[in-house]
């Protein structure tokens, strides 16, 4: 556990639960100011950016001329896929091959969501259902580490496929979700206590070596060198964040979904899937004593969408109710078909000590030179 002196930033929310947080004389936090000074003044609140979305978008067209498709979009059900899609159809004219993946933990309320929006715009759906025998294999193998990065077997899937999809369908473009205004704080290294990036293969065939009793035979497979080097620096094919192009707030996002597609809002950010739920809500808070509310909420203050005081007034309480809670504790078990008890000893093990084989220094190197590049967005640390 941290063992600072408990301190919150005097401008957000983000406090040290935090292990490696850092505040300047005045109290605030190195976030904040990484936002005023990195961020802030290129992104200016997405405005201004109309000539550059436009030649993304041209760019985009031309690399599609002649092919069903000229990009890749992930649709979760979440509130940044849908609506990066509403603007891909309604604005941009685009033709994005969008896909779905189904790792069994889907919530009605997104199916619905998505099959609203997709209806509406008239487009196929192109489902990835996961096998399930071994999605529940290597989700326990991940409650068995006793890591906190308990939604990796779902997050490498996603990228591992939407990179296979580039290579199948010949698509040079991927639009990606990511959006400053809302995320542009992420959750911090210290809160994956262990364990090795999303998209590191190395990392997650080691939890699979350690902990499975099955093979892996169905499962994706990507890694940092295809992902963040060979896909895009030999084959041209490029991830991109348009919604960092357009001037946006959560609640305008809301309303527009809500308008157009009777979209069904969530509570939290990934409480569209059981699992993330699940974690997020309850797990992640009552095993390791974070709330990932915090970054999600110090997004919103430091781009001026909500103040500081509605921040700490919805911390105050927690992100589900003790009924709430207990349905899905009891729903997650059954899932996994284990029963509470089992669940909960994974909830009491100790903190994860155990050193799995990772190229973490590969992607801290390629953060870093993306972050003088200009190119990465997101305040990390």
């Amino acid at each position: 556990m941290n063992k600072k002196k408990y301190q919150i930033c005097k401008c957000c929310v983000m406090d040290t639960t935090d292990d490696d947080i850092v505040f300047d004389v005045n109290g605030i936090c190195q976030r904040c100011n990484d936002y005023k000074e990195r961020i802030l003044p290129r992104w200016n609140f997405g405005k201004n950016h109309e000539q550059e979305l436009k030649l993304l978008i041209d760019d985009i067209k031309r690399s599609g001329e002649g092919k069903p498709y000229d990009c890749i979009l992930g649709l979760s059900g979440g509130l940044d896929s849908c609506y990066l899609l509403h603007l891909a159809i309604t604005q941009w004219g685009l033709q994005p091959f969008v896909f779905h993946i189904d790792a069994g933990w889907n919530l009605p309320v997104a199916e619905e969501n998505i099959r609203k929006i997709t209806s509406k715009l008239g487009l196929k759906l192109h489902v990835e259902k996961m096998d399930w025998n071994e999605m529940r294999e290597m989700q326990l193998a991940w409650f068995k580490t006793g890591l906190a990065s308990l939604d990796v077997p779902q997050d490498h899937a996603f990228i591992a496929l939407v990179d296979k999809y580039s290579q199948n369908l010949g698509v040079k473009y991927i639009l990606n979700g990511y959006n400053i205004s809302t995320e542009v704080i992420a959750d911090p290294i210290s809160w994956e206590k262990g364990g090795g990036p999303t998209g590191d293969s190395v990392f997650v065939k080691d939890v699979i070596r350690k902990y499975c009793r099955i093979p892996i035979k169905k499962y994706t497979f990507t890694n940092g060198f295809k992902h963040k080097f060979w896909l895009p620096y030999v084959m041209g094919v490029k991830t991109v964040t348009p919604l960092n192009y357009v001037s946006f707030t959560k609640s305008e996002m809301i309303k527009t979904l809500v308008e157009e597609y009777d979209y069904e809002p969530y509570k939290q950010k990934h409480f569209e899937d059981l699992l993330t739920k699940f974690l997020s809500g309850w797990w992640l808070p009552t095993r390791f004593g974070f709330d990932i509310r915090r970054t999600q909420l110090s997004s919103l203050v430091v781009t001026g969408q909500m103040s500081r005081e509605e921040a700490l007034k919805i911390l105050e309480q927690p992100p589900l109710t003790e009924k709430e809670s207990r349905e899905l504790f009891s729903e997650v078990s059954k899932r996994l078909e284990i029963t509470e008890e089992e669940l909960m000893n994974y909830h009491r093990l100790p903190e994860c000590t155990e050193h799995f084989k990772s190229q973490r220094w590969m992607y801290n190197v390629g953060i870093k030179i993306y972050e003088l590049l200009g190119i990465e967005k997101r305040i990390r640390k």
